[in-house]
């Protein structure tokens, strides 16, 4: 059994539907994957900052069964650990959302999840099989993760984006990996949250090749292509934040075709959860 971890609100839908369709599409195993999903309401937050509803992860896993029976999809609230640990943290109006935060709660929400975990923002699309990725070796490492497109540069050549990473939890438990992260959480304000006291709280950590978590171009050989904010410099530098499904703009901005499958099936997915809404 695959584990795969997704993080947020009801906002998530979207990038998780797709996300899900690309691993299917994609990946030529047959071992069936468990997809947990953490959530939580911090609606005093922000009027949006509320769980993914019971129907959405109900649709949701009819998705994932009809790919495999013996797939599924968990909801994991995590409202009360949140509280506990995090409320009132320096951290808490992190850049995206305090939902960010909750992956950090992996060891503590999911005690049993042992061997590997592989956590996904929801702005990802596999281009190729997943095993590619999920059967990396992290034999006496804490997990695996690419580089940051942006932060290589600016911080330093080992420091990694936190979208894609493959954790060994075995060896994060050993060495209390999430334990120290959350230590910083509540102690230090940062910049990047989560990702910069995964980042400082490391002691093994490997380093993947760019094509598992590709932030900027689609290679033939990416393995994932991860929709995060990015510089364009033309017609005029700024930034934009396109996601995979946002298909009008994906296809004008970037003129990809290659997950056009996995789009075509989650919009007659998304219509029909809508048409029974």
């Amino acid at each position: 059994m695959k584990n795969i971890l997704f993080s947020g609100n009801n906002n998530v839908f979207d990038g998780v539907v797709t996300c899900m369709l690309s691993i299917f599409k994609r990946s030529t195993s047959t071992e069936p994957i468990c997809f947990y999903i953490m959530t939580m309401d911090v609606s005093h937050l922000r009027e949006d900052f509320v769980p993914i509803s019971d129907k959405q992860i109900d649709f949701i896993d009819k998705i994932a069964k009809s790919y495999n029976k013996e797939n599924c999809v968990k909801k994991v609230d995590v409202t009360d650990i949140y509280q506990k640990e995090f409320a009132g943290c320096p951290n808490e109006g992190a850049y995206c959302s305090p939902y960010t935060l909750l992956r950090l709660f992996a060891d503590m929400a999911l005690p049993e999840v042992t061997g590997k975990l592989l956590y996904l923002d929801v702005d990802i699309m596999f281009n190729r099989d997943i095993d590619l990725l999920y059967n990396v070796d992290l034999t006496g490492y804490e997990y695996a993760a690419s580089t940051d497109h942006y932060g290589k540069f600016l911080i330093r050549p080992d420091y990694i984006n936190a979208g894609v990473i493959l954790f060994n939890m075995d060896e994060c438990r050993k060495t209390g990996l999430f334990e120290k992260a959350r230590n910083q959480i509540k102690t230090k304000k940062w910049l990047f949250a989560d990702q910069d006291a995964l980042w400082h709280s490391t002691t093994k950590k490997k380093i993947l090749p760019q094509k598992f978590n590709d932030q900027k171009f689609l290679w033939k050989n990416t393995v994932v292509r991860h929709f995060s904010k990015r510089l364009f410099y033309l017609p005029y530098p700024h930034t934009d934040n396109i996601k995979q499904w946002h298909v009008e703009k994906m296809h004008k901005v970037f003129k990809y075709t290659q997950f056009d499958d996995c789009l075509d099936e989650y919009l007659k997915l998304k219509a029909d959860f809508q048409k029974a809404e």
